[in-house]
Parts: structure tokens; sequence; C-alpha cells
């Protein structure tokens, strides 16, 4: 029974993942490098628990029970050596998710499965950096993680159907849908979703229509809750052009190319509601203003 569990990133992945693992009583420790990402982190948990509380979907109790199942740490080292499984939620690099894998391999008990969050990245290459390749598994949640259902469980090339087994219905506890996907890039919701955000902006790029014409045609036409270019906001641009290039590199497909505007955003730092700006404006005014004529010129 995977009991103790340890997530690594504070961000918008990784605390919504320690908060769903929390509220159904596991204990978890939430690790970052950095003590202020932590508290951030915890601090967001907190205030999406008072809305499900405010909701009457939750009651009080059952909010500071779930804050209580949580630790905050900055040691990797020391928090894996008692963990039962581990989940990586690390930007979007296939560098910095190698190192972390060694590092957990190196501390994790022998029967510890390590798992990565990772929305693109080749789930067979990230095991092949430990000594363990069997259970190394991909357990990608959809944003944000309390409120959606999905979870693609991506076996890597030497994932062990016992590793699998455990995590799909680990998954299937968390009142979560999992669903076997296997190890090509993208997998297959961002190998679908990603070039219609990129053909999205390739339609914005070419003037075809604007921000909030585009969004409002897939909105209103596709029956979608939200515009191709409003959720590229929320997923954060640079979280996007990260994908696209793995999909581009790993299929050798032009149509994965990301749009220049894309890049150009990115460089700039609009990376979305992250940034404080991206097609849309998420500033003070907090009204939907849009930003890309300049990258347009």
């Amino acid at each position: 029974m995977l009991k103790n569990i340890v997530v690594i990133g504070a961000g918008t992945m990784g605390n919504g993942i320690a908060h769903t693992f929390a509220q159904k009583n596991f204990k978890v420790t939430l690790v970052d490098v950095k003590k202020e990402n932590l508290e951030k982190g915890l601090a967001t948990i907190s205030k999406n628990l008072d809305r499900m509380v405010a909701k009457e979907k939750i009651s009080e109790d059952d909010k500071n029970k779930t804050l209580e199942n949580i630790i905050l740490s900055t040691d990797l080292n020391e928090v894996t050596k008692t963990a039962d499984l581990i989940v990586e939620a690390a930007t979007e690099n296939l560098d910095l998710k190698i190192k972390i894998f060694k590092q957990m391999d190196e501390f994790a008990p022998e029967n510890c499965i390590l798992a990565t969050n990772t929305s693109s990245i080749s789930i067979t290459q990230i095991a092949a950096s430990t000594t363990r390749p069997e259970k190394v598994i991909g357990m990608h949640f959809m944003n944000p993680v309390p409120i959606m259902k999905l979870v693609e469980i991506i076996k890597g090339y030497s994932t062990s159907k016992e590793t699998f087994n455990s995590i799909f219905e680990l998954s299937k506890t968390l009142d979560k849908t999992p669903t076997e996907v296997n190890d090509y890039p993208g997998f297959v919701a961002n190998r679908i979703l990603m070039p219609m955000i990129n053909e999205a902006i390739e339609t914005l790029y070419n003037g075809v229509a604007g921000v909030e014409e585009i969004d409002t045609v897939i909105k209103l036409g596709m029956a979608h809750p939200m515009g191709p270019l409003q959720l590229a906001d929320f997923i954060g641009l640079d979280v996007c052009l990260a994908i696209l290039n793995v999909m581009h590199d790993g299929f050798k497909n032009p149509k994965y190319a990301p749009n220049p505007l894309l890049v150009n955003m990115v460089m700039a730092g609009k990376k979305g509601v992250k940034s404080g700006e991206g097609f849309y404006d998420y500033s003070e005014s907090k009204k939907a203003e849009k930003v890309s004529k300049a990258f347009l010129k």
C-alpha cells in the first residue's frame, strides 16, 4: 500500500497534486528548493480548500485535516528515505527532471515508485537515468488537479505491470479516472491539444481574427469551456512552447513547430496568468485586454 507520498515542486501542478493526495488522507510531503515557494504553495492549497468549504463540498473539519496531512520541506534527500511514492512536478525540462530522478533514485527505498507529472517528455528516457526503470512511470494530472478527473498513466519501455497496476488503482482512490497511455511525445492529451493551441496562435499571427474572436468561435462553435488562447495562458505559454518543442524534436514533423508569435511572447516574458500577461491581461484591472498586437508588427 502506497501511504507516504512525496511531491516535488510547489508550483501550480505540485501544490494541486499535494492537495489531492492530502484530501484523501494520504500523508504528503511537499518539497521545493525555496521555502517561499512552499509557503506560497500551501497558501494556494488553503485558499482552494476555502472555496470548497464555501461551496459546501467539504467541511471546515475536512479542510483542517487536509492541511494537517501536508508537511513542507526543502530537504529532498531526507524526505525520500521513507517514501512509498514520489511524484515529480518540476519544470518541464528534461535535464532538470533527470537530475531530480537520479537524486530520488539514490535516496529512495528500493520499493519506492518514482512518478513524473511530465506533460510530454519521454518516460523511457527519464527512467533510463535510474537504476530502477521498472518502477518509473508517468502520472500526468490535469490542471486544476483537485477538480479535473483525468490522469494519464504513461508506461515507459521498462515500466513493470506491477508498477502500472499500483498507480492505476491508486489514481482511482483519488477519485480520478486513470487512462492507460503509451510513451510517445505529448502522450494523448497534449499531442491533440497543443497543435490546436498552436493553430489558434497561427490564426492570430496571420490576422484572420483577434484573440477574443478566436476563443469565442471555439467556445460557442465547438462547446469548449475555454478558448485555446485563454487555455494557453492558464497552462503557461512557456509550458506550451516546451511541449511543442518536445513533440517537434520527437516526431521531426513541421506541424508541431511552435509559431513565432508564441516564441516571441515567451522570450518577452509574457507567459500567461503566471506572469500577469499573455494573450489576455491578468494585471490589476483583470480585464481581458489583447496584448499580442505589439508582437504582430
